[in-house]
């Protein structure tokens, strides 16, 4: 097995997710549904549970509270995947996803988690600063919690000095950490759409969404910046260089943890030593390979290796 740099995952407003099936939604009836899968979810814990599948390692620091929590708890550990808890205040949240048989359609359901107030943002500092290891990969990945500052990912990144931050994220987090660069951000990723309402026009080209990414790289956002073009591909800049990575024409059953699976295979491709056109592809692989699950199953490694001959990267 590949060495590896260290890598630590986190997700701080976790979900137990849920899915499950009925053949039709109808307003006003009782709706039957199938067994419930049940995983953990969370941006970093998904993150954690794809670089396992693909044969790595990581730490997943993981904030958890109330019966809800425990549940969580114990899927991690059948997981397999290495974790820390984080006391969190009240109940962990709960999703649901559900696919209407008769379509395909999915419908998300995403409940917004408990509050943070000070003691709980001090705990995750103090953690950070004695798990955060130099030079290792650190994931901030998913939603963030209620009650926390848009710049937050700036302040977990400070209580990481030396640890390279890989940031993926949306909305007001994303907009401040473009407005106010994040310090040695390693990698920023997001996908088109939060791209365009940054720039609030199309990007209608690979060539424009590079023209974007490498501008955000030359203005010291990230090293390197992604963006995650659907079903076309994914673009990766830095200050020299523009890569793009075609997405595999995959069935799809699922886009549940597709940028959660692109994210692992990228973060541990670096931390194997791999350059960025490698790992571009990898995390491309690992997206397409996660559309082919169901629900909120990740990628198989499997699925992964078979599609990494169409995702080589091209510069653009």
């Amino acid at each position: 097995m590949p060495e590896q740099s260290p890598i630590l995952t986190l997700t701080l407003n976790p979900a137990l997710d849920m899915a499950t099936e009925v053949p039709e939604i109808l307003p006003g009836q009782k709706l039957r549904c199938t067994d419930p899968l049940l995983d953990p979810g969370g941006g970093g814990l998904n993150v954690s549970r794809a670089i396992r599948a693909l044969g790595g390692d990581s730490l997943a620091l993981v904030a958890i509270g109330g019966l809800t929590g425990d549940r969580l708890a114990g899927l991690i550990r059948a997981a397999g995947v290495t974790f820390l808890s984080i006391l969190g205040p009240g109940e962990t949240r709960q999703s649901l996803t559900v696919t209407e048989g008769t379509t395909g359609k999915q419908f998300r359901f995403m409940l917004p988690g408990p509050v943070w107030g000070e003691a709980e943002r001090a705990r995750v500092f103090t953690l950070l600063r004695a798990t955060a290891r130099p030079g290792g990969l650190s994931v901030i990945s998913g939603s963030q919690p209620p009650g926390v500052p848009a710049d937050f990912p700036a302040q977990l990144a400070e209580s990481m000095p030396g640890s390279r931050v890989v940031l993926d994220t949306s909305g007001k987090p994303l907009n401040e950490a473009v407005r106010n660069p994040i310090p040695g951000l390693e990698v920023l990723r997001m996908d088109a759409e939060e791209a365009e309402s940054l720039t609030g026009g199309k990007l209608e080209s690979r060539r424009d969404t590079a023209d974007f990414a490498q501008g955000l790289a030359r203005a010291g956002v990230a090293r390197q910046v992604v963006v995650a073009r659907g079903s076309d591909g994914n673009v990766l800049a830095t200050v020299e260089r523009r890569l793009f990575s075609p997405a595999p024409k995959v069935k799809v059953k699922s886009t549940v943890g597709a940028g959660d699976s692109f994210v692992a295979a990228l973060v541990l491709a670096k931390a194997r030593g791999q350059d960025e056109a490698e790992a571009l592809a990898m995390g491309a692989a690992a997206a397409a390979a996660a559309v082919m699950t169901d629900a909120t199953q990740l990628c198989r490694p499997e699925d992964v290796m078979r599609l990494r001959p169409e995702t080589t990267a091209v510069e653009v």
